[in-house]
């Protein structure tokens, strides 16, 4: 009898669970009895979908109510006995699953490391550690490890046929946990420290005696004599001191300095140093604040009283960093962590070293460098409040942390903080905002060129908003110089793609060992090949984008789709040997400074250059020791770096970047021609510009000469507000895709007559986009814009799942895909 009533007693429990698949709703599975202790919101389950797939699904609500339409299937097993997702986590999932308008799965799979959502498919690997004991393994864990031994790589799914068992992922979990096993492993680069080189002398010539001894030595040889003669006189005002600066002050040359290493009279020793603030110093823990600083920090602190969202409007060098780690040091102080979003985290790695000095072990780094066992690793260490300041990139929003209080957006006008593909296309910034909202965190943007959205949203009172406007120590804003291309063609003062101006200065920068940084916004040799007979261009097979010659691989290479082919001599259209380079990329600018100054050592930084492993760390710290007198590059030298010796910055062609076709591009101009300039002069010297142009009196070509971003943004606002863009209206974007143009184009139609029918002339389009197939399949744009303030746009939303429902459910428009992107970027 006491039997049967405890029988009665038990609950039969169903889970709601999100899988990292693309289905529109969350599904229910039953949860065997001997399980209903372990079941809890945020754990994952195993559980089987479709025939023979199996995942690892997270647990989003239990209840005792089964499913009406279907009979819930049981969950094979329990992962986990702590949840992994917490309940705030699973809110901003849903948030931007809503206002995103993609599917919770497709949250899940951006959200949680690979290491953490095995399915059937996940792969795994043995890890390398020889110093693993084997012998305290189960039966069934020494099996799994003999079987990578022989095949090197084994799915999921062959553990399970091998150990003739279904529920795998728990012993899985214990392999990794314990170290023998890597799931889902890249090996992707990962940071170092920058460190430099420096020489000292020997501690028994640092008296007069020694000294006099040391020289009288050297009488046969002069060049190692004058070495040493130069350090002492170098050291009298210079602590740490290198073989370049020894070399450029003495001309004793690289031999005289390396058989003075060999005899022990130098000694060599590396320090980790910082190009932070561009101030190149040891990495130190020390710093004062500026009265401009000390106003800033006050001020910022005085609006978080008020304001969730402060904008610090700071020009660049003007010493932003030392006021985030301050802020971050006063947050940790009063028990709350720190979330610091950077856009780029490959190109400011050494941030994440200055951090590091005043945080030690309570800083994470999280982003996609990282290999997913790395990733996995942070994961639990932020869960653990382990980590309670993590620097990161656009994915670290979704970690799970712990009494967040503070979110700092450094460059929050960068557009790398939106994610183009795959789905959701979050923009970083605005789910940072609400990430603060859940936490009850507050939120500091940072930029030297804010984005038109913040400084409205600022000017209009919703954000606080902090200057400052001067740059730190006695460093000054660069002088700009325009150089009109027509007026020099004319005057026969233009040699290939450089003016004599900027020829000039290049020559007088190096001449006094100083560094040049050329910027060219288009990789590669050639930006398309024509036919001067016929004006065939060569274009991809796949996409409607002409092909880009690069001379590195002698190869025509498409920048979408990745196809590349062999240069051609003859045109195929009307058979003439009349094909001619058009344009010019960062390898042509190269090759022809080559010609014009053969002197010259020169590096390029571009996403061909950095490729390897350590590629931009290579390029940046040969330019950083002086081992080029001239780096070219593409947008990439614009973002976060310092350099000592740089005095001359030129800007080849401004005309491509300001003529683009996109409501943003004024914006963007002048952000990237300031953010460029801002890499001149940044420390005692004056920094100089030269901009070459087609338009010398373009609007934006003056803002930036004048640093007048107040100007720029005046005119901005107007015309967005004259023409329904935003920070006025909200912007849609819905890309129909077909392998079939006509298809494509009748689908796109109708999608648009259906929309209109409920959103009337909000909806434009369909209209094919600047590149109108990419990878076979053609593609048709309908944009709505919708006004802020009266409209619902919970209802808009809603109206736009219908309509697309509707088209779904017409058959005719079978195997047509629908993409869509709130907040284009």
């Amino acid at each position: 009898m006491h039997n049967i009533d405890l029988f009665a007693e038990r609950k039969t429990l169903f889970v709601e669970v999100v899988l990292p698949l693309f289905i529109a709703k969350t599904y229910t599975y039953r949860v065997p009895f001997e399980w209903n202790e372990k079941i809890r919101i945020g754990i994952r389950v195993i559980v089987q979908f479709g025939k023979n797939k199996v995942y690892s699904a997270i647990v989003k609500d239990v209840s005792t109510e089964a499913p009406l339409k279907y009979e819930a299937k049981y969950i094979l097993e329990v992962v986990d006995d702590n949840a992994i997702v917490d309940g705030t986590q699973l809110k901003l999932w849903q948030w931007m699953s809503d206002y995103y308008m993609c599917q919770l799965g497709e949250v899940m799979q951006a959200a949680l490391p690979a290491a953490l959502k095995m399915a059937s498919e996940t792969k795994i690997v043995a890890a390398e550690n020889p110093d693993l004991d084997r012998t305290i393994l189960s039966d069934k864990g020494y099996l799994v490890l003999e079987a990578l031994d022989i095949a090197g790589e084994l799915r999921v799914a062959d553990v399970t046929k091998i150990l003739g068992q279904k529920s795998v992922f728990p012993l899985l979990r214990s392999l990794f946990e314990q170290g023998f096993i890597l799931i889902s492993e890249e090996i992707k680069e990962k940071y170092k420290p920058k460190t430099k080189t420096f020489l000292s002398m020997a501690s028994e010539y640092n008296d007069s005696e020694g000294k006099r001894l040391l020289l009288d030595s050297l009488n046969r040889a002069p060049k190692q004599q004058d070495a040493v003669l130069g350090f002492l006189q170098l050291v009298k005002n210079k602590q740490d001191i290198t073989r370049q600066d020894l070399q450029e002050a003495t001309a004793c040359g690289a031999g005289a300095i390396t058989a003075l290493i060999d005899k022990g009279v130098f000694v060599i020793r590396e320090k980790v140093v910082s190009r932070f603030e561009g101030v190149d110093m040891q990495m130190t823990k020390e710093f004062d604040f500026s009265n401009d600083q000390k106003y800033a920090f006050d001020e910022i602190g005085s609006l978080f009283r008020q304001k969730d969202v402060v904008l610090l409007h700071g020009v660049t060098a003007s010493g932003k960093t030392q006021l985030y780690i301050r802020l971050i040091e006063e947050m940790l102080a009063g028990g709350k962590n720190a979330l610091y979003l950077l856009p780029e985290i490959a190109l400011t790695a050494q941030i994440t070293e200055r951090l590091r000095l005043h945080f030690g072990n309570q800083l994470g780094v999280y982003h996609s460098k990282f290999n997913d066992n790395e990733r996995a690793e942070v994961w639990h260490k932020v869960l653990k409040n382990e980590f309670r300041v993590i620097i990161g990139a656009r994915s670290s929003v979704f970690l799970p942390f712990q009494n967040l209080g503070l979110i700092i957006v450094d460059e929050e006008h960068e557009n790398s903080y939106k994610q183009f593909d795959p789905a959701p296309r979050y923009h970083a910034r605005d789910t940072a905002i609400y990430l603060g909202h859940l936490h009850g965190a507050k939120v500091l943007l940072g930029s030297a060129t804010p984005s038109v959205e913040s400084y409205y949203n600022a000017k209009a009172g919703k954000y606080g908003l902090v200057q400052l406007l001067r740059r730190y120590g006695e460093a000054q804003l660069p002088e700009i110089e325009i150089v009109d291309i027509p007026e020099e063609s004319r005057k026969n003062k233009m040699h290939s793609y450089f003016s004599e101006t900027l020829l000039n200065g290049i020559k007088e920068a190096v001449g006094r060992k100083e560094q040049v940084i050329l910027f060219q916004n288009r990789r590669g040799h050639t930006p398309f090949v024509q036919c001067s007979t016929c004006g065939y261009v060569a274009k991809c097979v796949n996409c409607d984008v002409s092909l880009t010659y690069h001379k590195t691989s002698h190869l025509l290479h498409c920048h979408y789709c990745g196809h590349s082919e062999v240069p051609i001599n003859v045109c195929p259209a009307c058979g003439m040997p009349h094909m001619e380079s058009k344009g010019f990329g960062t390898e042509r600018v190269e090759e022809e400074l080559e010609i014009l100054m053969p002197e010259l050592r020169i590096g390029r930084l571009d996403l061909d250059s950095t490729r390897g492993k350590y590629g931009f760390d290579k390029i940046i710290t040969a330019f950083d020791d002086h081992e080029y007198d001239v780096l070219i590059g593409t947008q990439m030298v614009a973002k976060g770096l310092d350099f000592g010796r740089v005095s001359l910055i030129g800007i080849i062609n401004a005309d491509t970047i300001i003529n683009f076709p996109d409501f943003r591009a004024y914006e963007r101009a002048f952000s990237l021609f300031s953010q460029v300039a801002g890499r001149a002069g940044r420390r005692d010297a004056l920094g100089k510009v030269v901009i070459q142009t087609y338009t010398p009196n373009h609007r934006v070509i003056e803002q930036v000469v004048q640093h007048d971003y107040e100007g720029m943004f005046m005119k901005e606002v107007t015309e967005r507000k004259n023409f329904h863009y935003p920070p006025f209206y909200r912007l849609i974007r819905l890309d129909v895709k077909h392998p079939d143009q006509q298809q494509t184009l009748d689908s796109a139609q109708k999608l648009a007559v259906l929309l209109r029918a409920q959103l009337g002339d909000r909806v434009l389009g369909p209209e094919p986009p600047l590149v109108s197939r990419v990878r076979n399949n053609y593609i048709q744009t309908i944009t709505l814009k919708v006004e802020r303030g009266h409209v619902s746009i919970v209802k808009v939303k809603e109206l736009i799942r219908a309509a697309i429902l509707s088209f779904e459910l017409d058959k005719l428009n079978s195997g047509v895909r629908i993409q869509l992107d709130i907040d284009p970027y």
